[in-house]
Order: structure tokens, then C-alpha cells, then sequence
């Protein structure tokens, strides 16, 4: 997929970004750092605390295809840059990939009518801007630059499930904000908590 230009930000599937722009951004924050974006994607019966960081981060190599012996034959998220420096992530991939998301999550169902399984249904579960470079437009690039990777992939439609409280604390912002996916495209469709949203654009 060639790069998409944002005011002068490139987005790149990982899998040509590279393990070292991966973990270029996701080691410059702690929420991050911890979580490797690993928290939906746990087998059933794994516990988050049951694996350590190191364990987390090679998971989320192997997911992101990036060649080594093992790694998956996709990808599992974008990369955005800007003047040749990593400066954001975002993971998206279907739907039915996130374990967790399927199992215990209670936001994107709640209310909604949804066969879980439909593997052309994909999500947009979590973004990550190093520091230094939030409001400058990084995770709007990249929540646009998801679309045309999931229709490439053969999706359907495209689900995320942003914030829409701004007082909400920083590290529950990984899943985006509201705005930034309205202008991308998305419409939302159901308004589960008064913070959470599920949004979601036909492809």
C-alpha cells in the first residue's frame, strides 16, 4: 500500500515501516510500552499480568509481519511519519483478531445487533502519537489512512470505538477521540456510555 500523505505525514503498514519505527513509537510512552497493543488480542484464558512486557513485544513483532522467522504473513497496524522520524501507530485488522475485544469488551456490542465473527468487519482499536507531536494532526492521518487499508485487506466496513469525554484521563485515550474519527469519515452509531462511542464507515 503506497503511503498516504497528510500535511506532510506519510501512514505505512508496519510491515514496511519496519520493527524499529514499531517500536520507535510505542516505547516513547508508557501506556504503550506496557501494553504493546496486546490487551484484545489475549487467547482465551491468558491473563494480561500472566506475560511479561518482552513476551507482549514480541507478539506484537510477529503480528506486524516484519520478516523474522515466525512473524505473521500480514500485518496488524500503520505507521506514520513525518520528515523520515516514526511519530505514530495505530492497530487495525478484523475485527474477529481481538480476542478480547470479542469476548469481554462491552462497548462495541452493547445495544447493537452484530454477528462477531464477520472477519470483513475490521477495528481500529488503539493509536499512539509520540510525545512531541500530539495535536499536529498524526492520529486523524492515520485513523483516514485506515480505511483504505482495511478496503485493501477486503473489509466491508471499519469500526472504532473512540472517547468522546475530553476530561478523560490520558490513558484511556488510546482507543482515539470521537473527532478525529468524524473527520475521517466515520458516522457514529451508538453511544454506549456517555464517554464511549462506536463508530463505524461502510466501505
Amino acid at each position: 500500500m503506497a503511503g498516504v500523505a497528510r500535511d506532510r505525514i506519510s501512514v505505512v503498514p508496519a510491515d514496511e515501516a519496519g520493527w524499529a519505527a514499531v517500536a520507535a513509537v510505542l516505547e516513547s510512552c508508557a501506556d504503550s510500552r506496557r501494553c504493546w497493543c496486546q490487551r484484545f488480542k489475549l487467547a482465551r484464558g491468558e491473563s494480561f499480568a500472566g506475560f511479561p512486557g518482552e513476551e507482549r513485544a514480541h507478539r506484537l513483532r510477529t503480528q506486524t509481519g516484519d520478516g523474522s522467522p515466525g512473524a505473521d504473513a500480514g500485518t496488524t497496524g500503520l505507521v506514520a511519519f513525518r520528515g523520515g522520524e516514526a511519530v505514530g501507530w495505530c492497530g487495525v485488522e478484523p475485527r474477529p483478531a481481538y480476542g478480547g475485544l470479542l469476548r469481554v469488551a462491552r462497548v462495541p456490542w452493547q445495544g447493537r445487533s452484530q454477528d462477531k465473527g464477520d472477519p470483513s468487519v475490521w477495528a481500529v482499536t488503539c493509536f499512539v502519537t509520540r510525545p512531541g507531536h500530539s495535536r499536529q494532526g498524526v492520529a486523524t492521518a492515520l485513523a483516514a489512512a485506515c480505511i483504505d487499508f482495511a478496503r485493501a485487506g477486503g473489509a466491508r466496513a471499519l469500526e472504532g470505538y473512540p472517547m468522546t469525554a475530553p476530561t478523560s484521563l490520558l490513558g484511556e485515550m488510546h482507543p482515539g477521540t470521537l473527532g478525529m474519527f468524524t473527520r475521517a469519515g466515520f458516522l457514529e452509531v451508538s453511544r454506549p456510555t456517555p464517554r464511549r462511542a462506536v463508530v463505524r464507515r461502510e466501505l
